[in-house]
């Protein structure tokens, strides 16, 4: 079977790079792999880093992340679940005390000026990794957007501690909004163990599983192989741009500050394969965490909705499997039926800004991650090519 998806794979790395130099029906270049619960299945890289060089992309190419840094930061707070540190229902202010600060935005005045009352309850650490504390993201609502152009409110891009200030949408627990929450678990995280939570991650996480290029905050050595953003343009074509990560953060935004490896994404994949256990036989995760890790912990009125793209150049209006209803666990999404690329219902994964996407299937023992450096978010070329990746995985398993 290893063989058969080897092949399978490598075909939609190869292709989804082949094109004209302008772009157009193609990305820059693309790092992919698959693992199963004993290792990796396939690593394979196509394309370039940059447009305007030509340096090729390699399998050891560096990524922003972006929000597939969440279910790192989320894993760091089960394991404070399990240490009994963390209550996930207590008020999550007694860990973060300046989200207790935090107010409810009803809308803006005639002057436009924000319009602001306190929470009907209080923000609980399950709120924030279920999305339902009441965070959005700019490129996602129009009000954080107003926010962002009428009072000069920072992208979360900038990770800067102004960046995590915005008020809330609802109350908690109201609604399911994508958003910042993840960035809050992170001041959560370094709330109860006095540490930067790129130092909890290094410890707890990192290197038990043996990974080595995940971090925070980037070294030169590490940005010297990274790959560029680039930008679609209305026509198709593809533009380097300069928007990125800042490599040394004022804050450790647990939402998407990671930059990191496919490989070393692979290892974090297969410790949840592996009910928690590291390729060592360390258990970074309890079996029974794991378990409450990958279970909908959304109530039967609320589910995974269409993030409508409001700042075009940043994102479209993106869903994964439209139509087919999804939830949400600690911290990934759960497909609810089986997905038209063959993954089951009852798995779970996510993706990044950048175009950057993974699934965990813990059923067949298989998963697998995607990644490009393209804006806007839901790409047509990369997101295809990503369906047409785990599709050619499952497909390799069926005829197997």
């Amino acid at each position: 079977m290893s063989e058969a998806i080897r092949s399978a794979a490598d075909a939609v790395v190869q292709k989804v790079s082949d094109g004209p130099p302008s772009g157009q029906g193609r990305v820059p270049g693309v790092v992919a792999g698959v693992t199963d619960r004993d290792g990796e299945v396939y690593l394979g890289a196509s394309g370039v880093r940059d447009l305007s060089g030509d340096t090729a992309m390699t399998t050891d190419t560096i990524f922003s992340l972006w929000s597939t840094t969440k279910a790192v930061a989320g894993t760091a707070a089960l394991q404070l679940v399990e240490s009994g540190d963390l209550d996930l229902n207590a008020p999550a202010k007694q860990y973060a005390p300046a989200i207790g600060e935090l107010q409810v935005i009803e809308g803006f005045d005639d002057s436009g000026k924000p319009i602001l009352r306190p929470p009907a309850r209080d923000v609980t650490t399950h709120h924030l990794l279920t999305h339902t504390a009441g965070f959005g993201y700019d490129f996602f609502n129009e009000t954080y957007k107003r926010l962002a152009d009428e009072h000069d409110q920072p992208s979360v891009a900038t990770a800067s501690q102004r960046a995590l200030r915005t008020p809330l949408l609802f109350d908690p627990g109201d609604k399911w909004e994508y958003g910042s929450n993840i960035d809050w678990v992170g001041q959560v995280v370094e709330g109860i163990t006095g540490k930067q939570l790129g130092e909890v991650c290094q410890e707890r996480i990192f290197a038990p599983l043996g990974i080595t290029d995940m971090t925070f905050e980037a070294s030169e050595q590490q940005l010297a192989r990274a790959a560029r953003t680039h930008q679609r343009e209305a026509d198709g074509s593809l533009t380097p741009s300069d928007f990125a990560l800042p490599p040394d953060p004022e804050v450790h935004f647990g939402g998407h500050g990671l930059f990191g490896t496919v490989s070393d994404y692979l290892r974090f994949i297969r410790m949840w394969l592996n009910d928690g256990r590291a390729d060592s036989g360390e258990q970074v995760l309890r079996p029974e965490t794991v378990e409450l890790g990958v279970q909908n912990h959304l109530p039967d009125n609320l589910q995974v909705k269409v993030l409508p793209g409001v700042i075009e150049w940043l994102s479209n209006d993106a869903e994964f499997f439209p139509g087919q209803r999804k939830t949400w666990s600690y911290t990934f999404q759960v497909n609810e039926e089986v997905a038209p690329t063959g993954r089951p219902a009852g798995a779970i994964g996510w993706a990044g800004l950048a175009n950057l996407f993974y699934w965990i299937d813990r059923a067949n023992g298989i998963g697998g991650y995607w990644a490009t450096q393209i804006l806007p978010f839901g790409d047509p070329v990369s997101f295809g090519g990503y369906m047409d990746f785990e599709t050619a995985v499952y497909k390799a398993i069926a005829n197997d």
